[in-house]
């Protein structure tokens, strides 16, 4: 982890928060920014890189840690 990306805690959020509220906070983001993402969420293991591959970000990183998961996402282009 670098210090120019930014941690989002969503641990504690159950389906669908956790994908709802990084769809918000990605879409305040720069095109190629990159998020962690810290959930506690079992779902979240399907739901997050569904998300990003129906939004057009790139999932960079998947990691499994204690109590959850963190995810990597870099921001895409904004779909028209």
């Amino acid at each position: 982890m670098t210090k120019s990306d930014a941690v989002y805690d969503l641990k504690g959020l159950n389906c669908p928060l956790p994908v709802l509220k990084a769809k918000k906070r990605l879409a305040g983001m720069h095109p190629g920014s990159r998020l962690w993402i810290e959930t506690t969420d079992p779902l979240a293991v399907i739901d997050i890189p569904a998300f990003c591959s129906d939004a057009g970000h790139q999932l960079i990183e998947t990691a499994a840690v204690s109590g959850g998961h963190r995810f990597l996402v870099e921001r895409g282009e904004p779909r028209s």
